[in-house]
This record gives C-alpha cells, structure tokens and sequence, in this order.
C-alpha cells in the first residue's frame, strides 16, 4: 500500500534565493554545513564574510560557524586566503564561496 504525502508549494514573488542543490544531496556535509552554505549563498556579494558577522546570524556562536567553515573548505565549497596589506603585513581575508566545488560542475 502506498502512503499518500502532502505537497506543500511556496509562491516565491520575493525576497528569495536561487542556488544549485549540489550541497543539498552531498551525503558527505552535516545538515549544519549545508545550512551555512545556504545562508552564505543568499546573502548579497558585497557582505563581509567573517567569522563574527556570520555567528551574528543564528544563535550558534563563533566556534560552530568556524567548524562548518572548516568543513566546507575541506570539501571544496570554501576558499579562503588572507590577503596582505601595501607593507606585507597580513589584513582582510578574502573568502571564495562556490555552489558546486571545483571539478565537479559537470556531475
């Protein structure tokens, strides 16, 4: 016997993001790590990515965003590198946020 499921839609009219389900059905990110990439997908480009502006969001603090930033680089959906200053000394860091890791754009 087959179990009748209730179809829910949404009208999207505004305030809505569009972003590939690649890290949706990634089996390999916890449900905290997809979560983050979503909320970091849907905010504008021009935002300071940093670990304090990203805790800011929800009620998990600075160490839990970090460890999903860290699992997101790991698998290739984050890329960060800290950029010098015009004396060499370290400043900004400079965040890549990718839908879909590289390499794997054609799957």
């Amino acid at each position: 016997m087959r179990s009748l499921a209730q179809i829910f839609r949404v009208e999207r009219t505004k305030n809505y993001t569009v972003m590939s389900n690649h890290h949706f059905k990634n089996k390999n990110l916890t449900l905290k790590a997809k979560g983050l990439l979503s909320l970091m997908l849907s905010l504008p480009d021009d935002w300071n990515y940093n670990m304090q502006g990203l805790a800011t969001l929800s009620r998990d603090g600075i160490d839990s965003v970090r460890s999903e930033i860290k699992e997101l680089e790991h698998h290739g959906y984050v890329e960060r590198h800290r950029l010098r200053n015009e004396y060499g000394f370290y400043g900004d860091t400079e965040y890549i946020i990718r839908e879909v890791p590289l390499g794997e754009e054609n799957d």
